[in-house]
This record gives structure tokens, sequence and C-alpha cells, in this order.
């Protein structure tokens, strides 16, 4: 990354240029954080501790807490100190940090959703298969695999592009560091066309993923109306339902915020467009799953009665 040497920092999109706004989004980023560090503590407390949620979807969903938990941490901390001393710089070396793990967990998160969905569809449509088609080491295998996808991913497109020579300035137009933006200040032409060749490559086994996703559901719906009771279709699709909502909230903002046409992109949608897609899925994914979850709702519910009557019996005990 030679680049360092020439260019130090980069100049982040400001929220506002209020003082007063920019203390209130301090104090909202400050929240949301919190809002995000309590729930996906809760999923992951839960599924550690209740045995009843020792099962494949209760392990994958402790892998999505986990990418949630990362995202929201590499992403806000850096708009909050930003905006709490009136600052838009981050440092070269921040900036690609910043960009390899958002990427990784993205791509992480991307990869777990695919897989949950096959969980989903095994469940409903090869239920006597089930144990062996997701036993505890197949499902550690493919976690590992979803991991690895997302590093790999992360490390090609960030070392491609941070090898990039910069001689557009270096004003991003975004409030954190993402690949897309810094392409946009490059002037090499054959190092930009070998990072859009990657973008290309993981265009498609995202698209490969989708039509997985969406070839699994036809499969899974057709299971579901299969079934004589409406006692036993609703359960069935209760099952899948926070995981529908999620991909959805995951994918739709996701694919518009990169694909949207120019002729509509203000900076005020997009700043709106990514705080949407990298902020907000790490606060929502947790409630969605507790919400329809009865064996999350009980574990979590145990979880929060255990820890305040044991506060109530030893005030000075940590729970």
């Amino acid at each position: 990354m030679s680049n360092s040497s020439s260019m130090a920092q980069f100049l982040l999109l400001a929220l506002t240029d209020r003082w007063e706004l920019q203390l209130l989004h301090f104090w909202l980023f400050l929240a949301i954080s919190l809002a995000a560090l309590l729930a996906n503590g809760l999923i992951l407390s839960a599924v550690a501790c209740d045995h009843h949620l020792h099962t494949p979807m209760g392990f994958f969903l402790l892998n999505l807490s986990l990418t949630d938990l990362g995202c929201i941490c590499t992403t806000v901390p850096k708009a909050m100190h930003n905006s709490l001393w009136d600052t838009t710089t981050i440092s070269y070396t921040g900036c690609a940090a910043q960009a390899f793990f958002f990427f990784f967990f993205m791509s992480a998160e991307y990869s777990l959703l695919t897989i949950m969905c096959y969980d989903r569809y095994v469940a409903i449509c090869k239920p006597l298969h089930y144990g062996t088609l997701l036993g505890s080491r197949a499902c550690a295998h493919m976690a590992a695999a979803a991991w690895a996808t997302g590093f790999l991913n992360a490390l090609l497109h960030t070392a491609s592009t941070f090898s990039l020579p910069l001689c557009q300035g270096n004003a991003l137009g975004q409030f954190f560091c993402e690949i897309p933006p810094i392409l946009k200040l490059s002037c090499s032409h054959s190092g930009y066309l070998r990072e859009i060749g990657l973008i290309g490559v993981g265009a498609f086994l995202f698209l490969v993923c989708f039509v997985f996703i969406v070839f699994s559901y036809v499969q899974i719906f057709r299971a579901v109306l299969r079934i004589p009771s409406q006692q036993g279709q609703h359960k069935a699709f209760s099952t899948c339902l926070p995981h529908l909502v999620v991909l959805s909230l995951f994918v739709s903002t996701s694919v518009f915020a990169y694909l949207k046409p120019s002729s509509i992109s203000y900076p005020s949608l997009d700043l709106a467009l990514s705080v949407l897609y990298s902020v907000v899925p790490p606060v929502l994914n947790p409630l969605i799953y507790s919400l329809r979850n009865q064996e999350l709702k009980d574990a979590l519910r145990k979880l929060i009665t255990g820890c305040f009557s044991e506060a109530i019996n030893s005030p000075s005990s940590v729970c």
C-alpha cells in the first residue's frame, strides 16, 4: 500500500455543519450502538447459556450476532468521535482498516444468511435428514466457510483498492470508509479495472447465493402449502419469517444503495441509505428474531429474570 506516504488521511462526510446537530448525532449514534450491543449481547448470552438453543439455527444466529456487533463497532465509533470533536478526518491506515472490517463483516453476514436459508430448507423439506445434513461438525464447517469467505473477499478488495494511486483528492463523500468512494479517487485505469473485475466476481457470487435463496424458498413454500393443518402451516411460516425479514432488509438496502441511478444520488439520500444498511440492521436483527422465536424469547426472559433476581439478592454481584 504505497499510497500511505503520499496521502496521510481522508476526509469523511460531515453529518451536519451545525455543532448542535452534531451533538444530536453523537447521542443518537451512542443510543443506537448501545442498543445494538445490548440486543446482540443478550442473543449471544441466551444462545450460549440455554441448551434449548443449542441447535443449528441457534448456532448460526450466534454467528449472525457476531457479524452485527462487528459492523456496528466498525462504523459507529469513528462517526461518534468526529461528531463530538467536530472533525471529519480519518488516517490512511484507519480508513484501510475500517474498509476491510466493514467488507469482512458484511460478506460474512450475507454468507451466514444464505446458510440459514439452507437450514430452513432442510428443516421443512427434508426433516428426516436434518440431523445428518446439519450435524455439529457440518454446522461448524459451514460457519467457518462463511467467515473465511468474508475474510478473503475483504482482503482481496482492500488490498486491491488501497494499492491504487489516488489523484482525485481525499474527500470520500461517505461518513465511513468504504471501497466504492475510494475507487472514485483513483487515477489508475488498469488498477481500477482490476478492482472492477473483483467486484464483478463478488457480484456473481452474490447473485448465485441469491438464486439459491429464491430456489430454496420456492421449495419451502411448496412444502408448507402441502401441510394439511393451518396450525402446522403457521408454525412453519413463523420459523421462516424472521429470516426473510432480515434477509430482505439486508439485500434491499444494500442493492439500492450501490445500484441506484446516479440521477437520484443526493448527499442527504446517500447518507440516509448508508446509515440504513450499515447501522440500522445490527439493531433490528436481534429484535426481529426474538419477536418470532418462542424458544429464544423464553431464553431471554429467563436470562433477564435471572439477572434481576441475582442483582436483588446480591446487589454487589455482576449479572
